[in-house]
């Protein structure tokens, strides 16, 4: 199935050639909710193709499906409201300093955009996840680069896509389906692709990224690539309600065996008796989670011997033991360490690394002191989480400051909560900074349709030359900032 440099090729031209028919917002917009229409008619056959390459099981699956039509339909009503085109109308000025002339400024799609499919969620981040449907409503084609762990669903949602496309007059070429390793590389390399959406590992990641920054055109490349998701549990919190809370991470670090970029991997839990409340809930919990299996046999020797490696290194203690489980499972665990073998440069630096799979490192802190040291040495995450006492919630306390002191290492930050779900909203960002992302934009939520544009300006344009998107008189009804003023 792996697909050579000219099946790449034509992949990329075929959907270079359908960008007209994306023109229309209107058959745009029908298009993706009929692409969510046949993804749900096609239910029982797609999930059942998922379920036998992933073995992530009918319901989580059937979940992941509604999840995706949800987000297909919610980009069709972007595309019809319009406010991403984020239309901007200045007329001449000449009191103005300087003077200002007629402007008008709106963004217009970039092209054709590879995206490269994920490995754990085989619908939302893959042939017809997040990427490819803000892409569309952008108006972009699409080429995917399946992931192996999936190629056979891939095949399946790709039909069900072209299907839809068909019944709206839109060639089948806007969504291009390619497989296999040098196929990824050829297709951040071809010159008619214009952007690139990714999901997946660091090392992958900054190949492509660093592919894409080399040609003789650089593209933007928005990479999700890696995220321990820090969690910060203060003292008081641990003695208010230490039950609680671990049995709310056990929930949050094993959910899906561990395999959600958004699982809390360190946790800073403070010494003393509250935090051993804590731990000893963490660890009934934990134990009474049954093994699973991860997405591939690559992935679970990996996990295994990540583990392995890291319960080698002194202070470092297992009150679950994570690893092997069946021949074919891994079992879920964590790793305690005293926070201050953290706070400095060294071999602990591997406790700092996402270990994908069912397992988090729980850092015992004996001050704020000590935490804050931690913290000041992780890189950027998708999410940071910090859980409060009642009182330290109502402003008492440095409640404020942990937050602060959060905000700069993720892009989401969460309060008494667990980060596992990522909510598909209007004000949802999934992204920060590296290596999280390789931008500062989100692969979630309304806002990541800007990804796939770029703003145009024009200056001194007769009426009739310009587009219907910047016309005084605004035939299309757009909302839009005419003069300074905000108009709906």
């Amino acid at each position: 199935m792996e697909a050579t440099a000219q099946e790449v090729d034509a992949a990329v031209r075929a959907a270079h050639d359908a960008r007209g028919a994306l023109a229309d917002r209107t058959v745009r917009a029908a298009f993706l909710r009929t692409a969510a229409d046949k993804l749900e008619a096609a239910k029982d056959q797609l999930v059942e193709a998922a379920d036998a390459e992933t073995a992530l099981g009918p319901v989580r699956l059937t979940g992941e499906l509604a999840r995706t039509c949800y987000q297909l339909r919610a980009f069709a009503g972007i595309v019809d409201e319009g406010a991403f085109l984020d239309v901007v109308i200045n007329h001449p000025d000449a009191t103005a300093t300087p003077p200002i002339p007629d402007l008008r400024r709106y963004k217009v799609p970039l092209g054709v955009v590879a995206v490269y499919s994920a490995s754990n969620f085989p619908f939302a981040f893959s042939v017809a996840g997040g990427d490819t449907a803000s892409a569309l409503g952008a108006g972009c084609p699409v080429v995917v680069k399946s992931h192996p762990d999936h190629p056979g669903l891939s095949e399946l949602v790709a039909k069900v896509l072209r299907m839809a496309a068909a019944e709206h007059d839109i060639p089948v070429g806007v969504v291009g389906l390619v497989h296999g390793f040098e196929a990824g590389i050829e297709l951040i390399r071809h010159p008619l692709v214009a952007a690139a959406g990714f999901t997946g590992s660091i090392r992958g990641g900054r190949a492509l990224f660093d592919a894409a920054a080399a040609r003789p055109v650089p593209i933007p490349f928005h990479g999700e690539l890696g995220s321990l998701n820090p969690v910060v549990i203060t003292e008081a919190a641990a003695a208010e309600r230490a039950e609680a809370i671990g049995t709310g991470l056990a929930g949050s670090m094993t959910l899906g065996v561990g395999q959600f970029c958004v699982k809390p991997g360190l946790v800073l839990v403070p010494s003393g008796a509250a935090g051993d409340g804590l731990v000893k809930s963490l660890t009934d919990a934990v134990s009474d989670t049954e093994a699973g299996v991860l997405l591939d046999h690559r992935m679970r020797d990996n996990f295994i011997a990540g583990v392995a490696e890291r319960v080698e290194l002194p202070d470092v203690d297992s009150p679950v033991t994570p690893g092997a489980g069946s021949e074919h499972t891994v079992s879920a665990g964590f790793l305690t360490v005293p926070a201050e073998r953290l706070a400095g440069e060294g071999a602990y630096d591997l406790l700092l690394e996402e270990c994908f799979g069912p397992v988090t490192v729980v850092a015992r802190y004996d001050d704020d002191a000590q935490a804050q040291a931690v913290l000041s040495r992780l890189p950027g995450n998708l999410t940071a989480t910090v859980h409060l006492s009642e009182e330290e919630a109502a402003g008492e306390g440095r409640g404020a400051e942990i937050l602060a002191e959060l905000t700069p290492l993720a892009g989401r930050v969460l309060v008494n909560g667990w980060p596992t779900g990522v909510a598909v909203a209007a004000a949802q960002h999934h992204g920060g900074p590296y290596p999280a992302t390789t931008s500062t934009s989100t692969s979630v939520g309304g806002t990541a349709i800007e990804r796939w544009m770029r703003p145009v300006a024009y200056q001194g344009a007769p009426e009739a030359l310009l587009p219907k998107e910047l016309r005084d008189d605004n035939p299309l009804g757009l909302p839009r900032r005419f003069n300074g003023n905000l108009e709906r």
